[in-house]
């Protein structure tokens, strides 16, 4: 049982029914060990009981304000003296506290008010603070109503000159043509010189008009910045401590590993492609649990992450539900803390590999329809390059264009359009982009929806924290569309048709599992849903016109599920 009086550790019971694991987790793709499960299971239960501090996770409907759920994970360690037991924390935050007793510290805390960054912060709110107020000093509004007038005047007055300057020009004109014929040349001489003069003057005087109105702008302008000057120097100083900060935070965060190596946030992240730590690096469940483990002799044996609350808005998240650590922050971090243990292989490293031949479904001299396998690469990987693209670029030699029409997700299977000539490429690629091409997919969700058909509007972008997820996103997001239907209710399980109107990454899968969607993520979905041994999602049927023959053309391709 969980018992924060216990202090970290937390003892479980060996059972003679349960091995101990031989390899750690590999934290981006598992299945928990029974004794995570079992640890997890005491946690939730504390979690869900507890009185011990104040948290609005969104379970509570008579709970008012901010609702935030969390991420939490637990490590089965063995101590010093060969007990087994687990380690427990949460990411981030708690309660606006780092410590909650039972969960381990964090790796450095920000929290502490007698720490450098709590001083720097206070100091960098003061500054904030002047800031504000020299924003909103009465003085500084006035200077800038006074320079939009002096602006608007200048407009006006030499606007308005303007319109006078060729009323003025008209009757010069007049002039030179009707006085002109009653004069001698002598008088026309005269009179020319005068309108010359007068032009020339008009001129002048538009000359010292712009710099009148150039002087009084420019005063304007050197009032308002004046007043601007020590905002802008207080940014300044904002922003270089502000930056100071941040790398003296990131050299705070020291991690171990099982070599009793250390390395700070910012040497780690160097040697990745962003180049420097993103916001809340370090900050998560696993890191800390790490860090804790090595720093008190705790030998980590395997592990695994739950979410805990309410999902957020954008993301795929269940309550209780078991969840890989994050990529972007956590993958660069435990790929040093893991040096030194024994982990499991990445079975991402392994996937894709198929060694069958593809099932070719229809062919002719235009066309090629294959059925493409579950965990099968529609084309190349950065590291796996065998593919139906592969595959069909041997199969077919001769032929020219790009071949693939569309692609499926590598752990969704079925039906390929292949276009063996350009000619047929281009007239099917019109087809897919004026989505007149029909596409069907069978899925099996894991629980019962409350509705039998309908459509699902939710916009979708890439997470750039955690590549390959999707986000629901109204800000960035493509727009998406899903129509379904329900087949059929069996054990709990709904199979079900999708019709996808538009085709974002991952969109059936994120449509059907996400709390604005369908909140029922489809079976063995390793991303959105539980893990299982495949995603039961198949591209079963597809119909189009024959790039060659113009008839309409129907296929079906039943799933193995």
């Amino acid at each position: 049982m969980f018992k924060p009086e216990d202090n970290y550790f937390h003892p479980l019971k060996l059972k003679d029914e349960v091995n101990l694991p031989q390899e750690f987790t590999y934290p981006f793709l598992y299945v928990p060990h029974p004794y995570c499960v079992e640890a997890a299971d005491e946690v939730k239960a504390y979690l869900s009981a507890q009185q011990d501090f104040d948290h609005n996770f969104g379970l509570d409907p008579a709970l008012k304000g901010l609702q935030i759920g969390k991420m939490f994970g637990v490590m089965l360690v063995l101590n010093a003296e060969g007990q087994l037991g687990y380690i427990s924390a949460f990411s981030g935050k708690l309660a606006e506290s780092n410590h909650i007793s039972g969960f381990v510290p964090p790796v450095y805390d920000t929290l502490d008010p007698k720490g450098f960054y709590k001083e720097g912060e206070t100091y960098l709110n003061q500054l904030t603070e002047k800031i504000s107020q020299l924003e909103q000093h009465p003085d500084l509004e006035a200077a800038k109503r006074n320079l939009i007038a002096a602006q608007d005047s200048q407009i006006q007055k030499i606007t308005e000159f303007k319109r006078q300057a060729k009323v003025s020009k008209k009757l010069r004109q007049q002039r030179r043509t009707h006085e002109a014929q009653n004069l001698s040349e002598a008088e026309k001489s005269l009179l020319f010189e005068e309108l010359k003069q007068q032009s020339i003057q008009s001129n002048l005087d538009l000359k010292y008009l712009k710099l009148a109105c150039d002087s009084e702008l420019e005063q304007a302008q050197e009032l308002l910045d004046r007043l601007l000057k020590p905002i802008e120097k207080l940014k300044q100083e904002r922003k270089a401590l502000s930056g100071e900060l941040q790398k003296q935070i990131h050299q705070e965060y020291r991690f171990l590993n099982a070599h009793k190596e250390t390395e700070d946030l910012l040497s780690i992240f160097q040697r990745t492609d962003l180049g420097y730590p993103p916001v809340a690096a370090g900050e998560c469940a696993a890191p800390k649990l790490f860090q804790f483990a090595y720093q008190n002799q705790l030998q980590p044996l395997a592990m695994a992450e739950f979410w805990w609350g309410v999902a957020p808005n954008s993301e795929v998240r269940r309550h209780g539900q078991f969840y890989p650590s994050c990529r972007s922050r956590c993958e660069p971090i435990l790929g040093h803390m893991m040096k030194g243990l024994n982990v499991e292989p990445n079975p991402i490293a392994s996937a894709g590999h198929f060694d069958g031949t593809l099932e070719i479904i229809y062919e002719d001299e235009a066309i090629v329809l294959v059925n493409k396998p579950h965990e099968f690469l529609s084309v190349p990987g950065k590291t796996i390059k065998d593919s139906v693209l592969i595959r069909m670029q041997e199969y077919l030699p001769e032929a020219t264009g790009a071949l693939l029409l569309h692609r499926l997700d590598m752990s969704t299977s079925g039906l390929l359009l292949v276009a063996k000539t350009e000619r047929a490429h281009k007239h099917l690629q019109r087809q897919f982009i004026n989505r007149k091409i029909k596409k069907r997919y069978v899925a099996v969700l894991d629980g019962v929806l409350s509705s039998l058909k309908g459509t699902i509007d939710l916009p979708l972008r890439v997470d750039l924290n955690n590549r390959p997820r999707q986000l629901v996103c109204y800000e960035h997001g493509k727009l998406a569309t899903t129509n379904y239907e329900v087949i059929n209710v069996k054990d709990h399980k709904t199979r079900i048709y999708f019709y996808p109107v538009s085709g974002r990454t991952h969109q059936l899968r994120v449509h059907a599992a996400h709390v604005k969607g369908l909140n029922t993520p489809i079976v063995g979905d390793d991303l959105y849903g539980q893990p299982s041994n495949r995603l039961h999602l198949h591209a079963e049927t597809l119909s189009f016109e024959h790039p060659i023959t113009k008839a309409w053309m129907s296929f079906s391709c039943t799933p193995n599920f």
